[in-house]
């Protein structure tokens, strides 16, 4: 039985979802348009709103270990609920096989380095000089400071 989870982040940057990917080790596959996971059927576990069982394992673009044909995927998917951007979807039964040491618990460490890319993307538009140190939790801090 698969258990697929939906990151609770809201993809609206591209580029920062390449950017994250880079810092993580993972590569970008754009227009790739299924996303690999075990493929059987989710058991109970609920569908993220307006998808069906039929939409599982598709996608716009992926996310994936770098050299690694074993591990499962992440999804790049287009919203259904009717507002803009992207979800993230992804197989995390037994670990993904390995996807989720690199993306973190429940995507915690891609989310993350999305998160921290768009807010440095955003201090840099308005003229912050931004420095980003990773703390002994592996949590990430960012400092800005205006040039």
């Amino acid at each position: 039985m698969s258990h697929v989870a939906t990151v609770e982040v809201h993809i609206k940057d591209l580029e920062a979802l390449k950017a994250a990917c880079k810092t993580l080790g993972l590569e970008f596959v754009e227009g790739q348009q299924t996303f690999r996971w075990y493929g059987r059927h989710i058991g109970d576990y609920p569908l993220p709103e307006g998808f069906t069982a039929e939409d599982m394992g598709k996608c716009e673009h992926a996310l994936r270990i770098k050299g690694d044909t074993q591990a499962y995927e992440v999804g790049v998917v287009k919203r259904r609920d009717g507002k803009p951007g992207y979800t993230l979807m992804y197989d995390f039964w037994g670990g993904g096989y390995g996807l989720e040491e690199a993306i973190g618990k429940q995507a915690g460490r891609l989310r993350q380095q999305y998160s921290a890319q768009v807010a440095t993307k955003q201090a840099r538009k308005q003229g912050y000089r931004v420095t980003q140190s990773v703390q002994q939790d592996g949590s990430l801090r960012l400092v800005c400071t205006k040039r």
